[in-house]
């Protein structure tokens, strides 16, 4: 079992930085791959970037694709979201999910466990 909570949401202009954490509680959170996905009014969750375990191997979405940057500390049991050069679109609720699993994942159905989601909102 894993708890999840994110935390780093805010408002931010087009073109600026934030960076998201998701601390995990619980067991064997080293072991999991954990992703990040962002939903906003009225449209899909969609995936974001997601890291493994096993390597810390990355796979981002097209859209945020060198602009976006996930890394973990498993020491910690942490996972972070570097999110730069943000544009309007970005906006949306931002999740980190994870699953006890060594595959690379970047659909939400795959994953067991959710934070609540941290607001991202960025301004023209």
């Amino acid at each position: 079992q894993v708890q999840l909570v994110e935390s780093g949401g805010g408002l931010v202009q087009a073109g600026g930085s934030l960076r998201l954490s998701c601390a995990a509680s619980g067991r064997g959170f080293s072991s999991a791959t954990v992703g990040w996905f962002r939903q906003a009014p009225g449209k899909e969750r969609e995936f974001v970037g997601t890291i493994s375990w096993i390597g810390g191997r990355t796979t981002y979405a097209d859209s945020v694709k060198g602009r976006f940057t996930v890394s973990r500390d498993n020491a910690k049991n942490m996972v972070y979201l570097q999110m730069n050069s943000l544009k309007p679109e970005d906006t949306a609720v931002y999740y980190c999910a994870a699953k006890y699993s060594t595959a690379i994942l970047v659909t939400p159905e795959r994953y067991d466990y959710w934070g609540q989601g941290t607001q991202v909102t960025v301004s023209s």
